[in-house]
């Protein structure tokens, strides 16, 4: 097989500097199946949402979110491109980041402003409020830089109208939850929830599963948000296996180095630090290929990968936070049967059809059972025998 083609890194690249061989391996994805169902799973929510819902993206951290998020941007535009060219002033998508706050609560003055730059509004210093949100009519707005975050959100709001995206993308969105001990978290989700209905578009929050923090805090939010799970690959699925071996034998491939490593000769060790996930390998790979490239670049060295690699212990928090968001997400018999027992039905439950059409094989006679069930002594119905037929008997 000719290694100069697609399954590997141009050979050009070896006497080029080696900051153009780090930016081709950052630039570098993998199209593997996770990410796969997670955009195609997103595309579905985005095209289906009702205008003002949530869409809540959870996952590991470093498992694919923010190249999710960059494929959904890029899909979006390439599906508008005849739009964007009659209308040069509206947007198609827009995507932000939630930045961590230092200290304290998540700053939404701060969010609001992130949001205008990508939107590119000139003059964000200088909002002021609009005269029908001021208290006093007669008072002057305050201008200015140290103008309160009132004035940001509502030209935030306005600029959306005008530029008419087809949904806001919100990445590390889990930092809309941090806030100091005194504030509700109910407050934090009614800022973003009134965003996504003065707009009347849906935004999608991608995050962790400190997201999930969101999830059940209202009825009105459960009914108007959409879950998609980014999974990790795990080792126990043999299918799932097989496919993060196939991810690694990639980056393995476009390793731009002299000498290729064998990387799949220990798979199990790069699962072990990475824990199935794929963004965490290729940032380990990164650092590993940084470290080779200062000692000259011939190839990557169990030496590289160590000094790399995520410590043991931070795998295990790693993991017991994974492991922890999983279970949040995963739905199981006992809690349906759980379900129906508060809703005054039978703890059994019909099973749906491969077809997803109606009952499974079966189910009819199944439910047909639990009608006939009777009390402990109760008869079973019959017809007693009357005349003639009753003498005989007896």
């Amino acid at each position: 097989m000719d290694k100069n083609k697609d399954n590997r890194f141009p050979l050009t690249l070896l006497k080029q500097p080696d900051v153009s061989k780090k930016s081709y391996f950052s630039s570098y994805t993998v199209a593997h199946p996770k990410l796969k169902e997670a955009n195609e799973s997103l595309t579905d929510a985005i095209s289906e949402a009702i205008p003002g819902s949530l869409i809540l993206v959870c996952g590991p951290p470093g498992v694919g979110k923010t190249t999710l998020r960059r494929r959904t941007e890029q899909r979006i535009v390439t599906e508008m491109l005849k739009e964007l060219e009659a209308d040069p002033g509206r947007f198609a998508v827009v995507g932000v980041d939630a930045i961590s706050p230092d200290l304290g609560n998540f700053n939404w003055k701060d969010f609001y402003r992130r949001l205008l730059e990508t939107m590119d509004e000139p003059c964000i210093a200088y909002k002021k409020k609009a005269p029908e949100l001021n208290g006093n009519h007669g008072a002057r707005p305050k201008t200015g830089p140290s103008g309160a975050g009132t004035e940001l959100r509502f030209a935030a709001e306005q600029v959306i109208k005008h530029r008419r995206p087809k949904t806001i993308l919100i990445d590390e969105a889990q930092h809309l939850a941090k806030m100091s001990s005194g504030r509700k978290l109910q407050d934090q989700l009614d800022s973003i929830k009134s965003l996504a209905t003065t707009a009347e578009i849906p935004i999608v929050l991608l995050g962790t599963y400190e997201l999930l923090s969101f999830r059940n805090l209202s009825g009105q939010l459960s009914r108007r948000s959409v879950d998609i799970h980014f999974r990790r690959y795990r080792a126990e699925r043999l299918d799932e296996l097989k496919t993060f071996k196939n991810v690694l034998w990639s980056f393995q491939c476009h390793l731009p180095l002299h000498e290729e490593p064998d990387l799949i000769g220990k798979w199990d060790y790069f699962y072990e630090r990475s824990i199935g996930c794929v963004g965490v390998l290729k940032d380990w790979l990164a650092r590993a290929l940084a470290k080779a490239l200062k000692e000259g670049g011939k190839t990557l060295t169990h030496k590289h990968l160590e000094k790399s690699a995520l410590s043991v212990s931070q795998c295990e928090n790693l993991l017991a936070d994974i492991v922890e968001g999983e279970m949040l997400l995963e739905e199981t018999s006992e809690a349906r049967v759980r379900l129906r027992r508060r809703m005054g039905l039978e703890p059994e439950f019909t099973k749906v059809s491969e077809s997803g059409n109606g009952p499974s094989e079966g189910g009819e006679e199944k439910s047909a059972a639990i009608r006939r069930r009777r009390r402990p002594g109760e008869r079973k119905p019959a017809r007693d025998p009357v005349g003639i037929a009753a003498r005989v008997k007896q």
